[in-house]
This record gives C-alpha cells, structure tokens and sequence, in this order.
C-alpha cells in the first residue's frame, strides 16, 4: 500500500514519463524514526535500535539485547519493498531475522551499500543505517492505515485481517477483506469508529478493549503531528495476547513544517534527490523525470501543460520545475544550475507566462544564468505576459544563441527538434 498511497501524481506526469516514487509535500521519515514517535504516543512497538558504524552494532547487542537469540536486522532507506530489495553487492533481502552471533556480520554487509527496490528505482538507495529490532513472536499479522481522503474530505483508516505482504496485490484479489471507516475530522474518533477498525483487522487473541485504545491512540498521532500518510504492515498480535505495530511508515505534510519542528529536524536530505533538495533551499517545485527537456515555468498547470505537449511532439520531459509567480531573478539563476546539473538534459524549454512573473525578470535570469553556468545544450525560451517586450528585447540584445518560440506549440516543437540538432 505505500506505493499505492504514495502515488500522488498528477495524470500529465504519469504521461510525461515514469510514476515517480519521491512524496509530494510530505516529510518521509526512517521506520525507526517512526517506530519511536509512535512509542512516545503510547503505541505498543518492539523494542529498537538504529545503529550506523560496526562499533555501535556490538554495543547494541550488549546493552539493549544481552539476553537476546535472535535480533531481526533492518536497512533503513525512505522506499518500501526492502524485505523483497536487493543490494548492489549481492546480498539478497534489506530484513533478515538472524542469530545474535550473525548481526555484526549481516549489519557490516548493509553499511554503505546501495539497496536497490521495487520503489527505488534501479539506482536504489545507499543504507547508512541499519534498525535493529528484538524478534517478537507473532501469531497473526494485519494491516492498518490512515491516509487523507478527497472523497470523505477527512482522514479514513484502512484495516484489513491479512498483513505482512503486498496490500495491492490482496487488495486487488481480495477486495472484501479491506474495510474502510471514514473518520469526521470535526468529531474526531469515536468507540464505534475504533471499534469497526477492529472489526476489519479481526484480532485472534488480542482483548478488544486494548486494540480500540491503541487505534484511538494512532489516530491522535495521526492528527498531533500533522500526518499525511501513518501505515503499519504489519500490525500484529503476539505470543502474549498484545496488538503491536511491527512496522512503521509515516509522512508529514510539509505546510505543517512551523509547527512541527521537531519532526522536521529529522529530515534525512541524503535520502532525498540532490536536485530536489537544492530547488527546495531556492523555493522551487522541482520533481526529477526521465525524460532528455529540460522544463522551467511558472504555474504548476503550466508545467503540467508543458510536459504534456512536449510528450505530444515526440519528446520526454527531464523535469518538473516550477519557479512560482513571484521568483526573482536569484531563483532563476539556480533554476538553471538545477537543470543543468542533470547530464540526461539535452535541451531546456522556457515557458513563461507573465501575470505577477515578469518577462523581463525571467529574461534577466536566463541571461545571467547562462553566463554563470556555461550552457552547452539549446535553449528555447516562449514568453508570454507581462513586460513580455522588455523580456524579448533583453534576450535579443544578450547576444546569446537562444531558440524564441511564439506560442507553447512552437516552443515544444522547437525543443524536441533541437535534440537533434
């Protein structure tokens, strides 16, 4: 279900090249990360360490697991799909459940390495953490989610009785085993909400009254810290009778960030794309493509609109960049460093139309940009708006050797055709 939830993508960029697995305004956090705060809210977790050296591997074995057999070993990456991923190494599977004796061993060959996943993507994601858990004894595994729903205009919980394997896939064979219960976001959760959750999930041996109490205590946590996404797969029943959450995926909404500060310091910007983190520092909307144009407009319609017609003239789009309407000049600069830095970018198209955006600021910033980065790939810029001539007029007498186009139609053709050129 990460996948399924995660995917938040708009219909022109699912045409514009490949579904793109990076959250759109959400903080992802580690599962240990997550397992911790969901511990701080009184949720029953396992028992957890998150360790990143070999020396840290064996002071956790002696301190937090002394009396320990088995101890279930965990990479950490932001992508789903770990149990299943494999690293570039070789070593099959970022979870393993081994011997105490074989953590540093397992551990040491997790270290450093690239773990690549079903949502990764083929370059995969470098662990630099490993999470190490005790080994509970679970008799049955479900799953549960909270998630926000348009349709509902609030936040819907997602339980169903089978967990630890892909929700998609029982999802789509199974669709009666998955129960949703709408939550009203004025009344909150109440008993009977919490009590049709757990109906859904259909614990064995569990007592009824604790499993309400630890939905209701998820949902608050759902609430307090602003989620956008909190899945459990699984969330299990153990040997002695407890509901446990033996996993933890959480995303935060990031217009949320100047309240929840906390969360947001554990930001991991190493498991986040380079480019993404730049535009971000400039104030930009920047998503990674896998196309060979490079798009920078104003307006996320726009950018929409761009890809789209690009893909209509032959073309991939590299990009979705979007400067916003009132960016300066400065933010065009590094719009341009951003695109540039991408070796798959053969040519950049320029689409602005100007409301509050000037032309002639953009105008400015490409000039100035140029001169900073040394392009080495056609540009084609279409202007449109306000101080359009001021912006043309700047452009021309620049003397750089830049495509114009007169409308979205020619500048898309005109980029595609400069691929080849």
């Amino acid at each position: 279900m990460r996948g399924l939830l995660n995917k938040v993508v708009s219909r022109s960029l699912s045409v514009a090249g490949k579904w793109q697995q990076q959250q759109l305004r959400r903080l992802n956090v580690h599962e240990y990360q997550g397992a911790e705060l969901m511990g701080k809210h009184g949720i029953n977790v396992p028992k957890g360490v998150a360790v990143s050296s070999i020396e840290e591997v064996r002071k956790a074995i002696q301190e937090v697991f002394p009396n320990q057999s088995e101890i279930v070993v965990k990479s950490q990456i932001l992508a789903g799909g770990r149990g299943l991923g494999t690293f570039k190494s070789g070593l099959q599977g970022g979870v393993h459940i081994v011997k105490s004796e074989k953590v540093e061993e397992i551990a040491g060959k997790m270290l450093g390495q690239v773990l690549v996943t079903k949502q990764t993507g083929p370059q995969g994601k470098v662990v630099s953490k490993v999470y190490l858990c005790e080994k509970l004894s679970l008799t049955n595994e479900m799953y549960f989610a909270i998630m926000l729903d348009r349709q509902t205009a609030g936040p819907l919980i997602i339980a169903c009785k089978k967990g630890g394997t892909s929700i998609e896939d029982l999802a789509e064979k199974f669709p009666d085993l998955i129960i949703k219960v709408p939550i009203d976001v004025f009344e909150g959760i109440t008993d009977e909400d919490a009590a049709k959750v757990v109906d859904g999930l259909a614990p064995k041996s569990a007592d009824k009254k604790d499993c309400i109490e630890q939905v209701k205590k998820l949902y608050k946590l759902f609430c307090d810290s602003d989620c956008t996404l909190l899945e459990i797969n699984p969330i299990a029943e153990t040997a002695d009778n407890k509901l446990v959450a033996a996993d933890a995926k959480l995303n935060f909404d990031d217009n949320a960030a100047f309240r929840q500060k906390e969360l947001f310091a554990l930001r991991d910007p190493t498991q986040e794309d380079p480019r993404e983190v730049a535009a971000a520092k400039a104030d930009l909307n920047y998503i990674g493509l896998d196309g060979e144009i490079g798009c920078m407009v104003n307006g996320a319609g726009l950018a929409m609109a761009t890809m789209d017609i690009i893909k209509l003239h032959g073309g991939t789009p590299a990009n979705f960049l979007d400067v916003g309407g009132n960016a300066s000049e400065g933010q065009v600069v590094e719009a341009f460093k951003i695109l540039t830095s991408d070796d798959k970018v053969k040519a950049i198209l320029v689409n602005i139309f100007g409301g509050i955006m000037k032309c002639d600021v953009i105008a400015s910033g490409i000039v100035n940009a140029a001169k900073q980065v040394s392009l080495k790939v056609p540009v084609v810029v279409r202007l449109e708006g306000t101080n359009v001539d001021q912006g043309k007029r700047i452009l021309k007498e620049s003397g750089m050797a830049l495509i114009t186009a007169e409308d979205l139609d020619d500048a898309a053709e005109k980029a595609v055709k400069a691929l080849s050129s």
